[in-house]
């Protein structure tokens, strides 16, 4: 998580408004993720290729980058069809998207 953009958050909002701005966006975090597995598991690329794309901006926000650029490679893939990178790139995503999820959810000033 970018620390920058966590304190741009906190001086805009305070404390409690960035807190649940936090919580909010990691919340749609972990449905965008359920979304986007069972899409690829339905073979359903057009809604799998928008869930992506919609995770890149919630996880921008948050300042979770490298969870927004390789949801940005999960778009891509499905776009173009490629099976391969999709398989690898989305299993680097769920990786990433649980391992952040689970690191904001232990940091005290950031949980609920």
């Amino acid at each position: 998580m970018n620390p920058d953009i966590v304190q741009q958050l906190h001086g805009q909002l305070g404390e409690s408004g960035a807190q649940g701005v936090i919580c909010r966006a990691m919340e749609e975090i972990a449905n965008r993720l359920s979304l986007i597995e069972r899409c690829y598991y339905q073979r359903d690329m057009e809604a799998l290729w928008r869930a992506s794309k919609g995770l890149i901006g919630i996880a921008d926000q948050v300042g979770l980058e490298t969870v927004a650029r390789v949801a940005g490679d999960v778009a891509g893939s499905a776009k173009v069809g490629d099976d391969t990178a999709l398989a690898a790139t989305l299993a680097r995503l769920i990786r990433l998207g649980d391992r952040s999820l689970t690191v904001v959810w232990d940091v005290p000033e950031l949980s609920v």
